[in-house]
């Protein structure tokens, strides 16, 4: 019986319950994310404010001061650079700003092309002083044009090779009032067209009279029809001479305009023909309608401030 009572005795099983979370819980869990969130959030500001321009600062402050006006114009902010740090990129001259995506290939290709353009000025103004040199040697080796050497003046200027031929009291390129070329001047513009045939470059051909006017003035034909008629006779004798008619680019008359000598307006050296040989500069400003820059190289380009520009004479006879 004894052993049965042990049988029946129930087995007490005891469990030992552990204590929960103290007072203050899961909450510090939470805190230390907020705050790595709040470390990051701060030195993502600091990289931002690293990074950013001062002119970007100026349109983020615009931005705040006024969004809808940005927002419609829109602008450049540093998501388009190519480098975090302020001077930085592919480019390490940079001292400030940032260099931005494609910054480098631009400024190199603008570089390369100022280069070449002014590797071409440099080559084609040599050409120009050799056609220079080549001219006088042609003036100065031909004894019929010898004696008109005073007459001939060569200079650069901004334009190109500029050959002016001037009037002489006893030795005038036209009779007055007249566009027919003297023969002593047509045998000097035919030698010239040989020469200038010789290079790519295109003319200007200018007609230039003295302040001396026609008796009827300038209602009916005047220095202006006689001074771009005089050039178109000029350009005849050149293509006489060898000259390719396409080589012409502009033929003009400019009457008294400018007046080689403005203290002397009516002396024969105002009477003129200038052959100029364009560069490639000036060239592109006629053909693509650019008002060319005055060269300032000549004496007296311009009448001074309040000279007539053709004051009357009472000779009726024009030169």
């Amino acid at each position: 019986m004894a052993g049965d009572a042990k049988k029946l005795q129930p087995i007490i099983i005891k469990r030992v319950k552990k204590g929960g979370h103290a007072a203050h819980g899961g909450a510090w869990k939470i805190a230390y994310a907020d705050f790595v969130t709040a470390m990051m959030a701060f030195f993502l500001l600091m990289w931002l404010l690293g990074s950013t321009t001062e002119g970007d600062k100026k349109g983020i402050a615009d931005y705040f001061g006024s969004p809808l006006k940005v927002a419609m114009q829109g602008g450049s902010g540093s998501g388009d650079s190519s480098h975090i740090v302020k001077g930085g990129g592919k480019d390490l001259t940079r001292e400030s700003g940032q260099v931005k995506a494609g910054d480098v290939e631009a400024r190199q290709r603008t570089f390369s092309l100022r280069a070449l353009k002014e590797e071409q000025r440099k080559a084609e103004k040599a050409r120009l002083e050799e056609l220079k040199d080549k001219v006088e040697e042609v003036l100065a080796n031909n004894p019929q044009l010898a004696s008109l050497g005073g007459q001939i003046r060569l200079d650069m200027t901004k334009e190109g090779l500029r050959i002016q031929i001037v009037d002489e009291n006893n030795r005038p390129m036209f009779d007055s009032g007249s566009a027919v070329v003297k023969p002593y001047m047509r045998a000097l513009l035919q030698e010239l067209g040989s020469v200038l045939k010789e290079v790519p470059n295109r003319l200007t051909l200018e007609g230039h009279t003295d302040a001396l006017g026609f008796a009827g003035g300038e209602r009916g034909y005047s220095n202006w029809e006689l001074s771009a008629d005089r050039a178109n006779s000029s350009r005849r004798e050149l293509i006489a001479g060898g000259l390719p008619e396409s080589r012409t680019l502009r033929v003009q008359g400019l009457a008294s305009s400018k007046l080689l000598d403005p203290k002397q307006p009516e002396s024969p050296i105002n009477r003129r023909i200038s052959i100029i040989v364009m560069n490639r500069d000036a060239e592109d400003a006629v053909l693509k309608n650019v008002p060319p820059e005055e060269d300032g190289e000549e004496a007296g380009a311009a009448d001074p401030p309040g000279a007539p520009k053709n004051p009357s004479s009472s000779n009726p006879k024009p030169r």
